[in-house]
Order: structure tokens, then sequence, then C-alpha cells
């Protein structure tokens, strides 16, 4: 492509004598003396190989192929004055895109809240939302397919190697079948949840919390009877449905109204053999950035501080 072509000064030159259709106004518009510009005009129409105007004696006016770049030519110069701009946005985080994979139990009722909240005060910011277990979301991030992640583990096991900001803190439930005798009962006994077959995600997903559910079993000095994995929530609650098992779930997941699925908290009161409470898995926002905290995006260090200001630790 010839240079002249992607040179924004000669194209400026011509719009300059399309608005005026006179050569002599446009040099004065344009604080330059005429024959340069007739000759930079005509230099124009060689490497284009078409006529843009049309010139008598007495008038100037645009050719067929001058119409028809007029508009195109007007939007290329509006664009151009608009990079300074947008530069100064993208580089203070007004604009860009975010990639953001997330745990179902996010997509519940935290995470709507904040994109209406964050596109509202950002709305040159584009979130690209993906749903993604927590294993799935460690390995995007280590190829670049995303740049942050909404994940659960245990307290104090978030993953290593990543910033994080803690956004919630909760227990752990019972997630029974409806039909089931324990769901009678408020707050089930110990024992009698312990012998129950268990429905539960692969530790591959959230080994943390894998390894705090099995804690309970090994505390009162068992082993659980898994009867099925799955992967996502939803799964686990419409296998509990079932009848397949029972399953520990985020307090969160009871906002998933499955019929045939009731929620307990099992007896907490200490006796011998038992365990003490149920266990508590954090939610964080994870993102890879540099010890010093540089190294991020502008666009999602926007995002960090206003998930932080929305409580996040």
């Amino acid at each position: 492509m010839n240079d002249a072509l992607v040179e924004l000064r000669v194209w400026r030159q011509f719009l300059a004598v399309a608005e005026e259709l006179h050569f002599g106004r446009a040099a004065q518009r344009l604080h330059m003396t005429q024959p340069p510009l007739t000759q930079a005009i005509a230099q124009l129409e060689r490497t284009l190989g078409v006529p843009l105007f049309e010139r008598t004696s007495r008038r100037v006016a645009l050719s067929p192929a001058g119409q028809a770049l007029l508009a195109e030519v007007r939007a290329l110069l509006a664009r151009a004055q608009a990079l300074p701009q947008r530069a100064r946005e993208a580089a203070g985080g007004e604009v860009g895109r975010i990639r953001l994979a997330f745990v179902s139990t996010v997509g519940f009722e935290q995470l709507p809240a904040w994109v209406r909240a964050f596109r509202a005060v950002h709305p040159q910011v584009a979130l690209e939302l993906v749903e993604a277990t927590g294993d799935v979301q460690l390995q995007a991030l280590e190829r670049g397919e995303i740049d942050a992640g909404l994940m659960l583990h245990s307290p104090g096991f978030a993953p290593p190697g990543l910033a994080h900001l803690q956004v919630a803190t909760e227990p752990l439930v019972l997630a029974l079948p409806a039909h089931h005798a324990l769901a009678e009962a408020e707050h089930p006994a110990w024992p009698a949840v312990l012998a129950e077959p268990l429905v539960i995600f692969p530790r591959r997903i959230v080994p943390s919390l894998h390894d705090a559910v099995f804690g309970l079993y090994h505390a009162a000095g068992c082993l659980p009877v898994v009867a099925q994995e799955a992967i996502q929530m939803q799964t686990i609650v419409n296998l509990v449905s079932a009848g397949i098992g029972v399953a520990w779930v985020p307090e969160s997941v009871m906002q998933f109204r499955r019929q045939g699925v009731v929620y307990r908290v099992p007896d907490t009161r200490r006796r011998k053999g038992q365990p003490r409470a149920t266990p508590v898995c954090e939610t964080s926002l994870v993102w890879r950035a540099q010890p010093d905290g540089s190294g991020v995006a502008p666009a999602l260090a926007r995002f960090v501080d206003f998930v932080r200001a929305q409580g996040g630790g």
C-alpha cells in the first residue's frame, strides 16, 4: 500500500477541498498556500487512480469517487481525533475488556448484582463472562485465556502464585432429598448424616474444600461412601433430588430452588467422636500479578477496586 494512503494529512486536505469546493479557501483553512494543496490533491488522485474532483475554470465539484469517499474520510478523521482521549481512558481503566470466569455459586446472586453495578459505572469496559470450575480457571489463567476468576476454596487456601481478594465466606450446608427421614429434623444428628451416601465434586475441582468435607468424616472415625461425583453444584443438587445421596454445598446454593431438595444444618453440639461444626468455604477473586501488584491491566485494576468496595477483603 502506498504510504500516501495512510497519511492523515492528505485526507484532511481532501476534506477541506471537498467541503469548501474551492482550492483557495481550502488552502486558507489549512493555513497553507494554494499550489502545494493543488499538488497534494493531484498526487492523491494519481495514487488512487481515479479523479476525486471535477475542475473547470469556474467551479470545483466532487467526482462520484470523491463523493463516495467523503463520509468515510470524515469518519476516519473523527476516529483519529478521538484516539488520544481513547488512549487516556484505556490507561485509566475506563475502556477495555475483562475476561472473567466464575463458579456457579457466585452466579446465583453476587455476580449479577456486580455486573449491573460495574457496567453502570464503567460502561466502556466490556465484561466477558464464562462459567468454569476452579481447575479450569487455573489452566485458563496460565494460558492467558482469562484475566481473572471467581473461585471456591477453603479458608486460607487461595491458589498460590496468584493475587487474590476474598469476596465471601459461607458455611457448607447439607442438601437432602425432601422425602428423606433426616429432612424431618431441623438439625439432623451427625451419626445418621455421616452414614448416608455422598454426592460430591471431584477433588481436582476444589482440592481444599474436598479435603475439608472428607475431614468431617475422618474426625468421626469413618470414611464417606461416595455414591456419585459431579462437577457443577446444580448437577449435585439435581442428583440429591433423585435420591442418590446427600451433599455438602455452600450456603448460597440454597438459592437454587430445586423441587425435592431441602437444606439442613446438622446438630453442632459437641459430642465425643463427632465433628465440632460444618466446614466453611471462601470465594476469592484471583488474577495474575507481580508480587508488587504490577502487571495488571488498568481495566482489571478498576474491577478489583470495584469488588473490594463491595466488601471484598
